[in-house]
């Protein structure tokens, strides 16, 4: 399986399905036949770059904030220092965050996933995205802020696409987010189901929840709600040794399963990480598909590799993903390393240390 091209079409299907559904609304019309044209020049312009010999990555992620108003069981976040109460200073201001933004526009990057912390602590960076309707911003959300003025936000705002967290039924999802999030998720779905916004969800999964989140009754239920998409991502242990994340033979049926469901439910995109990367050649990060800014500014492998050489604020991303840490991460193996495990990079963290720290690193 090619990830990138199946998220690609996957992307596709939406936004001609949305097309479908919105041909009464012309302002929502409007904007699906604007973005499926841009991303078509996206494309073009990421092959001509191929051509002279320089990987533009389609995918963005831009951790926009630090702070976020939950305190969920096992955050890698929180764990690694990225987000808290508060916001960290020395954050990208919103002006700019509007200059990545554009620059990724110019270079062909298609897709720009705004992560944190909570996003929507950021509304100033999400007005400025907004301004952008030539990339589709799925936006990470814990879904609790979701009041009416941001529903107003991305009524107005159709290539900000909000990506719901939740992590199954409400014992579980209450048990990791908090008392009463179940709830708060579910209501924001409705509102904006109602108001026929596009939305996704994102689903963490233990060992403790995967046959919950696979299964026919989930996927149903989200279908029902309005969700487009489903992005599955396998817990990553804040501490390297909980027993909450799957092993191989679970990681073995989540395959199939999600393979099920691309069959017989393709009424919405299934994505799964790190699955899905496997089946494409290994790792997808350090530039490869995406890469990760972090809220400082910091260019990153992925958010779980948070080691950067680089930062936005003095390079570009074109200087950025041709950074002495991404050069080496696409070199020397790693990316393509067939470990016991998850995440490719998370688990060779000593080695992508030693890159960082000038020491050599065998292929």
């Amino acid at each position: 399986m090619n990830i990138q091209a199946y998220m690609t079409r996957g992307v596709t299907k939406v936004v001609l399905n949305s097309l479908r559904v919105t041909a009464r609304n012309k302002k929502e019309a409007a904007f699906m036949r604007s973005f499926a044209k841009a991303s078509f020049a996206a494309s073009v312009k990421r092959r001509a770059s191929e051509k002279r010999g320089e990987h533009i990555p389609p995918f963005l992620i831009a951790s926009i904030t630090s702070r976020c108003n939950l305190h969920c069981a096992g955050c890698y976040s929180r764990a690694n220092n990225a987000c808290g109460d508060k916001e960290a200073s020395g954050i990208l201001t919103a002006e700019e965050w509007n200059r990545v933004f554009t620059e990724a526009e110019e270079i062909g990057v298609s897709f720009v996933l705004l992560a944190g912390g909570e996003p929507l602590m950021r509304r100033d960076v999400l007005e400025k995205a907004g301004g952008h309707p030539g990339i589709l911003f799925p936006v990470f959300t814990n879904g609790t802020c979701m009041n009416d003025k941001f529903l107003d936000l991305f009524d107005s705002n159709r290539n900000l696409l909000p990506v719901i967290s939740i992590e199954g039924g409400k014992e579980i999802t209450d048990q990791r987010r908090g008392e009463g999030v179940y709830e708060k998720i579910k209501a924001s779905m409705q509102k904006m189901q109602s108001r026929s916004i596009v939305f996704g969800a994102s689903v963490t999964v233990t060992k403790e929840n995967m046959r919950t989140v696979y299964s026919d009754e989930f996927v149903s239920f989200l279908s029902k709600m309005g969700c487009k998409a489903i992005i599955y991502v396998e817990y990553v242990p804040v501490d390297g040794e909980t027993d909450s994340a799957p092993d191989e033979p679970e990681r073995e049926w989540m395959q199939n399963r999600i393979r099920s469901l691309r069959r017989k439910r393709s009424e919405m995109v299934y994505i799964a990480f790190p699955g899905d990367e496997k089946s494409s050649g290994g790792c997808v990060a350090a530039g490869r598909v995406f890469f990760h800014i972090n809220a400082g500014g910091g260019a990153e492998p992925c958010p779980f590799s948070p080691y950067s050489d680089c930062n936005v604020r003095d390079a570009s991303i074109r200087e950025a993903l041709r950074s002495p840490l991404f050069y080496a991460l696409n070199t020397k193996g790693l990316l393509k390393d067939d470990h016991a495990g998850g995440c490719t990079l998370f688990a060779n963290k000593e080695q992508v240390e030693q890159i960082i720290s000038g020491q050599s690193v065998s292929s």
